[in-house]
């Protein structure tokens, strides 16, 4: 995979986990004409129009979004979708080839900690190893789970399982740069992840923005294999 076609993926994939954001939107008067230009800019995006200037639009009008809401409001996604956003900008603009690299990689290496240091910190947390955060998570969380996945929490053995599998696949994730099969296997696996709690707690943005910094790894892989 070359760079410049990991790049165009992570763009056309940003493209669309902006445009589901921004839709949330657009039913709050208040805040429709500040994400309406959002959905212009990805839909430019998405046509490949003018693109390293489009980034850079779409850099600058995330500051704006950043203003209004004193900060990245949604968590972790707004803050991957940003740091994908910044480092397309440092691709598109950097003076060489090496720097081009450099930032695409670090969108990688990024990646691969965002999955660690989520694993450390819960590992680390003996409510967690034993289960009880995931049950919490299960019985009273503001996520918009149903009844039927809240009984989840009736099941202990189960949820202590399941949070240990969670756990360890976090800390283990960064072998997933072993091999191209490894990798493969290890982005499925993280996407039915993510997959799997929009489907149950609503949490849709992690999904389309995590998977937007996939071929960044996809690239760092296949260029570690060639020798850097």
């Amino acid at each position: 995979m070359s760079l410049e076609y990991a790049v165009r993926c992570a763009e056309v994939l940003l493209a669309f986990a902006f445009l589901q954001q921004s839709a949330e939107h657009l039913c709050v008067p208040g805040e429709r004409r500040l994400f309406l230009p959002r959905i212009v800019f990805s839909l430019l995006l998405l046509a490949g129009f003018a693109v390293p200037w489009i980034c850079l639009a779409m850099l600058i009008h995330a500051l704006f979004i950043l203003r209004r809401f004193d900060g990245p409001y949604n968590g972790g996604s707004d803050r991957m979708g940003l740091l994908i956003l910044s480092c397309l900008c440092l691709v598109h603009f950097m003076p060489s080839l090496r720097a081009r690299e450099a930032a695409f990689g670090y969108l990688a290496l990024q990646v691969l900690l965002s999955y660690f240091i989520a694993g450390w910190v819960k590992i680390t947390n003996p409510e967690w190893r034993r289960g009880r955060a995931s049950r919490d998570v299960l019985l009273f969380s503001a996520y918009p789970a149903s009844e039927s996945i809240r009984a989840g929490a009736d099941w202990p053995r189960s949820v202590c399982l399941a949070s240990w599998a969670v756990m360890l696949f976090e800390l283990l994730f960064p072998l997933v740069l072993l091999s191209p099969q490894s990798l493969v296997i290890g982005l499925a696996l993280a996407a039915l992840f993510h997959f799997v709690n929009a489907c149950l707690f609503g949490l849709n943005r992690f999904f389309w923005c995590w998977l937007a910094a996939y071929p960044s790894l996809l690239w760092l892989q296949q260029r570690l294999g060639a020798g850097l």
